[in-house]
């Protein structure tokens, strides 16, 4: 896409303006070089937005609205993205380095499909009405939250701004959002489109910011209802620090992982090794539940190290924006010296460097995909799957019925993929075990975060029936 189409998306996307006037720039990961400079949220601009979102909960029209006008509205939604499909793509890679083939072809269309399954759930929430000993009429009722502070990460923007504020919008919250301060543009520009749709005032209010700041002030509000919370695990604490030492709201987190990736001796080595270097590499390792531990079985240990090593070199690497790409740059300075770092510590070790281990090019944050045999010490994986203080998915390669129903039980992940990796869908619930997080995240599941169940009891008089 020409550079002058994708300014003008920015320049669309960027007429917000902070409380102080402060502002913060992005970059491009390709070159470093600063794509715009964006309005910096602060504890006052959460407060103001926080006010506008409870505003419009208790006094506009978004709760009241029938759940199928509201749907209507995510439909539409969902409409308008399509159509600007390859636009928020091109956006999407310009601010975080992503392949703009994934983005156009894989994450656009399931954001597309997110909104549309979340808007099929609007007019589908309900209570029950339950029988009780004696003379009563009792029902539930499934009540929206209320005000929903949400804080998405920089690896999937898109995607996560789908998987929180869909299901918030569908149960009939107003949210407020703040951005990873690496990657505001795409969130800033749907918005757009989302109040375009009919979104009405106030409920959705999106503030670009730094964490110690602006998500703090979120997280620790007196007048938010719920917290969603996606990013490390050190920060998951502090947001629920936060959380509890003010109103003690709920709060839901999507944490780090530590995936193994385990490769039976029956496996498919073949596959087995393609999708050990897409469990990894996909979004330049940027992935939450990347499969970074991978256990492989004695007897094929040596064929799967010399396939790896060759898929490796083989591995397309430079300008997200090219065709046929297959890694591009990691998101900025930091992620790319913390990997570099994490290189070197192998290579002191005495681990044997199979593939990589430098960076790529001279410009621009990118990494040789980088293979590593013989690892020693420290650094050593631990031999037990299981031991490791996170647990949100794990892959495993087997043939055998038996071996895959042993491993799917023992493992203690959110998730476990058999004979695949990283398979999503709008259905199919995400979240994580022990320091993984709390809650699940997409499918069924996901509206229970932002619901509210209220018991109603009324006795009854000479009932014809109980």
């Amino acid at each position: 896409m020409a550079a002058r189409r994708i300014s003008s998306l920015v320049s669309r996307t960027l007429p917000l303006v902070s409380r102080g006037g402060k502002t913060f720039p992005t970059l491009d990961p390709r070159t470093g070089e600063v794509i715009a400079h964006v309005a910096e949220g602060d504890a006052e601009d959460i407060n103001r937005a926080v006010a506008t979102a409870r505003k419009a909960f208790d006094e506009g029209p978004w709760p009241k609205m029938t759940a199928y006008e509201r749907q209507r509205i995510l439909l539409r939604f969902a409409d308008l993205v399509e159509k600007h499909n390859d636009e928020i793509a091109a956006l999407e890679t310009w601010d975080s380095g992503k392949l703009y083939e994934q983005c156009a072809q894989i994450e656009v269309p399931m954001f597309v499909r997110l909104f549309r399954y979340y808007a099929g759930w609007a007019d589908k929430i309900h209570g029950l009405t339950i029988p009780a000993d004696g003379a009563l009429h009792v029902q539930t009722l499934h009540e929206p939250i209320g005000v929903a502070g949400q804080i998405i990460p920089w690896n999937f923007p898109l995607v996560m701004f789908a998987w929180k504020v869909g299901p918030a919008l569908a149960c009939g919250n107003t949210i407020v959002l703040k951005t990873a301060e690496q990657t505001p543009l795409s969130a800033l520009l749907v918005s757009k489109l989302l109040h375009e749709a009919g979104l009405p005032d106030g409920v959705l209010n999106v503030v670009p910011g730094f964490g110690p700041t602006a998500g703090a002030a979120l997280c620790s509000h007196m007048d938010v209802d719920k917290i969603a919370f996606t990013g490390s695990t050190e920060t998951g604490k502090v947001v629920l620090e936060l959380a509890a030492k003010s109103n003690l709201k709920p709060v839901t987190l999507e944490l780090g992982g530590k995936s193994p990736f385990i490769v039976c001796e029956d496996a498919d080595i073949d596959q087995a090794v393609e999708l050990a270097h897409f469990s990894l590499f996909f979004n330049q390792g940027q992935c939450c539940c990347a499969g970074s531990r991978t256990y492989v079985h004695e007897k094929v240990y040596d064929e799967f190290v010399e396939k790896a090593k060759a898929r490796a070199l083989k591995r397309a690497v430079g300008d997200p924006f090219k065709a046929g790409m297959e890694q591009g740059p990691q998101i900025d300075a930091e992620q790319f010296e913390k990997i570099l770092k994490y290189i070197n510590w192998g290579k002191e070790s005495g681990a044997t460097v199979e593939a990589g281990g430098d960076r790529f090019g001279s410009k621009g944050y990118y990494i040789q995909p980088t293979v590593f045999s013989n690892v020693k010490g420290a650094w050593r994986s631990d031999p037990e799957a299981n031991n490791t203080r996170y647990g949100l998915a794990a892959g495993v390669f087997t043939h055998n019925l038996d071996t895959a129903n042993t491993l799917m039980r023992a493992l203690r992940a959110g998730t476990v993929w058999i004979n695949c990796f990283d398979t999503f869908d709008a259905t199919i619930p995400f979240g994580g075990y022990k320091m993984s997080g709390i809650g699940r995240e997409k499918g069924e599941y996901s509206l229970k975060n932002y619901l509210q169940v209220k018991a109603v009891v009324t006795p009854l008089k000479n009932p014809a029936w109980l």
